[in-house]
């Protein structure tokens, strides 16, 4: 993603034109997203079996229950839609920066293609990393807290959306270096910048993580924890590879 700044383009679109163009995206995106949610439901039992792995590694003699008639569908279903979703992520990750791109930059093809490959290894890197690691934990912890004596009674549909919930937020928020990458190669952001406001990323972290996570500290901090480590790789990213900094580094050279 080091290559040279890329020059602006001249010619605009019209305003109706890009609105006709993100509807386009838009509609391409959720086809795709449907059309790998249906594969998902056909593979639902497995997609289950996948999900469960987790909470049965943390405690093996759980058992997971449902108490609606409709429970079982909504949930196959809500599986479905999130499994198409994360599927289709490479498609809906070229179809946003296509949409963004074009604009700014004349190669916005050589542009397209690092961005999108980098966004779904972050995306990907980020659901894998709350499987592997932060869930196994987690569920280990908050099981291990329950009072000597008492039985738990696990519900299907929550345990999905816990788990659901936090795979998505990951890969959402493992965005930040390609995202920072786009705001510095624009101009928009520096490394000097994002250094400087560490000490309010701490707090944009902490909120982030409490509204995006589920309410209970250990989550909060598996989140908030590998955000700021991206936002220092973040940091890194910029000052390598941002048009503020080549810029900088043009008149500190004149000046020598």
């Amino acid at each position: 993603m080091d290559d040279e700044a890329y020059p602006k383009k001249n010619v605009e679109m019209p305003f109706l034109d890009h609105l006709e163009e993100l509807r386009w995206r838009l509609i391409k995106s959720i086809a795709a997203i449907v059309i790998l949610a249906i594969v998902a439901f056909v593979f639902s039992d497995y997609l289950f079996k996948v999900l469960w792995y987790p909470l049965h590694k943390a405690a093996p003699d759980l058992k997971i229950h449902y108490f609606k008639v409709t429970e079982g569908f909504t949930t196959r279903l809500k599986l479905s839609i999130v499994g198409g979703a994360i599927a289709a992520a490479p498609i809906v990750f070229y179809h946003i920066w296509k949409f963004v791109l074009p604009g700014l930059f004349e190669r916005e093809v050589k542009v397209v293609v690092p961005i999108v490959t980098f966004s779904t290894f972050f995306f990907f890197t980020g659901t894998i990393f709350c499987y592997f690691v932060l869930l196994p934990i987690g569920l280990k912890f908050f099981y291990t807290q329950a009072p000597a004596g008492t039985e738990p009674t696990l519900m299907m549909s929550d345990y999905l959306s816990f788990i659901l919930i936090l795979i998505l937020s990951f890969g959402i928020v493992f965005q930040l270096p390609v995202v920072s990458y786009f705001l510095g190669k624009i101009g928009l952001i520096s490394s000097k910048f994002l250094a400087s406001g560490r000490r309010y990323a701490v707090v944009i972290i902490a909120v982030l993580s409490a509204v995006i996570t589920p309410p209970d500290f250990i989550s909060q901090l598996g989140i908030g924890i590998p955000l700021y480590i991206l936002y220092e790789i973040s940091i890194i990213v910029v000052r390598l590879t941002g048009a503020s900094e080549k810029r900088n580094d043009a008149v500190d050279n004149l000046a020598g």
